[in-house]
């Protein structure tokens, strides 16, 4: 059985309709292939044919391909065998030829089983195989990308070495690749960003970026890898430092289409990249550690007189001479994280670089900093400092995804010295406490706007404040479907003071079913519709279970 002669080569892989993988192997385009393990029986159907001459393939995997190699190549690759066909198994390719040119074995070769199929040749290719032709300018392309990226690490180096930073270094990828660069952070927003206006408008205007201007990193427009909307090519690399995921480059360009070997460009440009990162991690590290432990000082009343602390703050760039709000941010414990490669820093530090981010340009004497399962800002006061907390938290939110977790902010009042900063803190906390367990993840909860809550966070035995509640609300705690929709009818009842019509109206109840909702509630609970006193303490009952979450 012959080929189906729709084979056509875009420079990365000879592609044709799906074959069966038994029939590509007996086309020809092999001198006596032997398999060594997998089963070519199950394997997937081949839809390309590509050449592996570099060790680091990754760049050019499509699903369907069946991988050309040498033993040479594979004994550069890091790992073992079993490790490189898991990897092709990930990326779906149907299976692996390796030509043995060398005697130096790879690790853990032959393989014992394999989830793809592993065949030997002795020779090249057969060379008057209609394949054979692509299949060598591929080898010559996939080489040449090797001394492109040399030529291209070695300007960015001198680009670190004499000091430059990320913008630098994107300005560098942009000259020596064409079209405009973004580097962001693990989460997609922009940190940096060279180009032409206009190439950056285009970009924006793509399913690579959401309508908050982050990179989708979290999907498939905006994942690793080459992408194209349009005539707009993308092509997304990691920036990894230390093995902790640092963000991502992105290349853009219009004028023409981006290739497997532009991908590698981008790969090799965010090692440099990382570079800076590692850098910048180890000045700041010691700067980072003395910060925290002044503001924990601070927050625990033992940072010093009033003017020191001023003095002290001062030194780190802060702004701690005139009023100041002390806002507290908590992210929401949900599972841990999926394992990812490489690994992401921790959530809270990750957070806290988002806030620092979008603050730098409203408030540059405040303060940001990571404190174990939290972080603390210290920023100026002013009328409009609610606006300006939501405004930073929908910013640092994004359009949701990405895997950005949930987190909760609570805001003090403003401050009138650094000593009353401990009480500040305690305020921030209540507030985030409190209104986490009223409202839910994303709560943003000012401290004077807890009203009575803030009485009840007060009570230490909140043993007895639960069976305050339970006993004033009776089976209305049960957490049955009917209990709850008792209790919004009696909220409701309260906050219009037993407006019977107008609760109805809120409720979308007719009247006279609302009037047998009362009837019945008072024979659970007593005639609250005539004692104010019991009014009273079925309200605080109600705010209760909503700050304690009972029977949800």
């Amino acid at each position: 059985m012959t080929l189906r002669d729709t084979e056509e080569s875009d420079g990365d892989t000879v592609a044709l309709d799906p074959t069966p993988f038994a029939d590509v192997v007996a086309s020809g385009l092999f001198e006596a292939p032997v398999l060594v393990a997998g089963d070519i029986a199950t394997a997937r159907a081949v839809t390309g044919v590509a050449m592996m001459m570099l060790p680091d393939i990754g760049p050019w995997l499509r699903p369907g391909q069946l991988i050309v190699t040498s033993a040479t190549v594979l004994a550069r690759v890091s790992g073992t065998a079993a490790d490189l066909l898991a990897r092709l198994d990930r990326h779906e390719v149907s299976g692996l030829v390796v030509r043995i040119d060398s005697d130096d074995p790879f690790p853990g070769w032959p393989p014992s089983d394999a989830p793809v199929p592993v065949l030997t040749i002795c020779d090249e290719v057969v060379a008057d195989h209609r394949f054979a032709p692509a299949l060598r300018d591929m080898a010559a392309a996939q080489v040449d990308a090797v001394f492109r990226a040399d030529h291209l690490r070695r300007g960015l180096l001198e680009i670190v070495t004499a000091g430059g930073g990320h913008r630098a270094l994107a300005e560098g990828v942009s000259r020596a690749l064409g079209g405009a660069v973004l580097i962001t952070t693990p989460d997609g927003r922009q940190t940096c960003r060279v180009g032409d206006e206009s190439d950056l408008c285009r970009l924006a205007s793509t399913p690579a970026v959401d309508a908050t201007g982050r990179v989708r990193t979290d999907s498939i427009e905006g994942g690793l890898g080459l992408h194209r909307f349009g005539d707009e090519h993308v092509a997304i690399a990691a920036i990894s430092a230390n093995g902790i995921d640092h963000g991502r480059l992105v290349l853009s360009c219009r004028s023409r289409a981006l290739t497997s070997a532009d991908l590698y460009l981008v790969e090799q440009a965010a090692t440099v990249c990382a570079l800076v990162v590692s850098r910048e991690l180890a000045v700041s590290a010691i700067e980072e550690k003395h910060r925290a432990n002044f503001v924990r000082d601070l927050l625990r009343g033992r940072a010093g007189e009033p003017e020191q602390v001023v003095v002290h703050a001062q030194m780190f760039g802060w702004n701690l001479d005139r009023p100041v709000v002390v806002v507290a941010v908590e992210p929401d414990q949900v599972p841990d994280d999926a394992p990812a490669t490489p690994a992401r820093l921790p959530v809270v530090e990750r957070q806290a670089r988002a806030f620092a981010g979008a603050l730098a340009g409203r408030d540059s004497g405040a303060s940001v900093t990571a404190l174990g399962t939290e972080f603390v800002v210290l920023m100026g006061e002013n009328n409009d400092t609610m606006t300006l907390v939501h405004e930073l938290v929908a910013q640092v939110r994004g359009a949701g995804g990405g895997g950005r977790r949930p987190f909760g902010v609570g805001v003090s009042r403003a401050s009138s010295s650094t000593d009353d900063l401990p009480a500040l803190y305690g305020q921030a906390r209540t507030a985030l406490e409190v209104g986490r367990k009223i409202s839910g993840s994303w709560a943003v909860t000012h401290f004077d706007d807890l009203g009575v809550y803030r009485l009840l966070s007060l009570v230490e035995d909140t043993d007895e404040l639960e069976s305050f509640a339970r006993e004033t609300l009776k089976e209305l705690t049960d957490g049955t479907a009917e209990a709850q929709d008792m209790c919004r009818t009696l909220e409701v009842l309260l906050a219009t003071n037993i407006n019977i019509a107008e609760a109805a109206r809120q409720l979308h109840f007719h009247y006279n079913t609302l009037r047998y909702r009362v009837a019945k509630l008072e024979k659970i609970l007593g005639p609250f519709t005539a004692q104010p006193e019991l009014r009273l303490d079925l309200s605080l009952a109600l705010k209760i279970i909503a700050m304690r979450g009972i029977g949800s």
